[in-house]
């Protein structure tokens, strides 16, 4: 800020001096000495007052200066400390920003699996289309793994495990298209383990279940093997007349026709 000093009113003052001693010069018989020293020493007095007077304006106008320098400059430290602080918060938003963009980065891509399972899960849930035994049939995946499982652990020779998982399979799957395969093994099995009044049941049910399965005559053969083994001799014999009748051109029926031979050479 620029100080106004009072200039003017000390140029007069010093002129009006100059011109008291050039009228005092010019004039001496006018004045005497006392009068003289008097008018400069009131001057000089003058001069001094309005030097102190001068002074104490600039010094005061100093402070002020001084006192607005230091409110700007605390304006300006005030500002740099908001302009830092909302540095700070701005980087600490961007720092959210960044994690909140990551944490929709993990959870869009947690997401995008488990979709991707729970498609996976309904495929293998929806039935698809299999072969067995000559024919197809929808079958579930769950549903083709217990067969499998069951008729793997038959062929292992491990038949009470396979008697238990067919049986639980025919519960689970009571309309399967591998239930007349599931009955025939589960016969077979309990006639291993000798529950032969069970095996003749799962048969039998086998061929009310599907006269015209493929497996049928080979079911009456087995029957006639459980009725043997239970000591029913006449049964048996019956049930072998009855599969000779009935499928007559089937290989169960060959073996038929020879056991009732030997039948009669025994009976003779």
């Amino acid at each position: 800020m620029k100080i106004v000093m009072p200039v003017l009113s000390l140029r007069s003052l010093l002129a009006a001096t100059a011109l008291l001693v050039c009228a005092g010069s010019a004039s001496a018989g006018l004045f005497d000495d006392d009068e003289a020293r008097r008018a400069i020493l009131d001057l000089r007095q003058r001069i001094e007052a309005l030097r102190r007077e001068t002074d104490q304006k600039l010094l005061e106008e100093s402070k002020r200066q001084a006192e607005e320098i230091a409110s700007l400059r605390r304006g300006l430290l005030d500002l740099q400390n908001q302009w830092e602080a909302t540095n700070g918060e701005a980087a600490k938003i961007r720092g959210q920003g960044e994690q909140l963009g990551r944490d929709m980065n993990e959870a869009q891509r947690r997401q995008a699996e488990q979709i991707k399972r729970l498609e996976e899960r309904l495929q293998r849930m929806e039935p698809f289309k299999v072969s067995h035994e000559g024919g197809e049939f929808l079958a579930e995946a769950g549903e083709k793994r217990m067969f499998d499982a069951a008729l793997a652990s038959f062929r292992g020779g491990e038949f009470e495990a396979a008697q238990n998982t067919f049986a639980d399979f025919l519960g689970r799957y009571p309309q399967s298209g591998y239930g007349n395969s599931a009955l025939f093994w589960l016969g077979n099995a309990q006639f291993v383990l000798k529950n032969y009044p069970a095996a003749v049941a799962s048969f039998r049910k086998m061929i009310a279940r599907s006269p015209s399965y493929a497996r049928v005559p080979e079911a009456w053969l087995a029957i006639s093997n459980c009725q043997l083994e239970l000591k029913d001799v006449a049964l048996a014999r019956k049930t072998l007349e009855d599969l000779v009748a009935n499928f007559p051109q089937s290989e169960a029926a060959d073996i038929a026709k020879e056991r009732l031979a030997r039948m009669k050479q025994q009976q003779q």
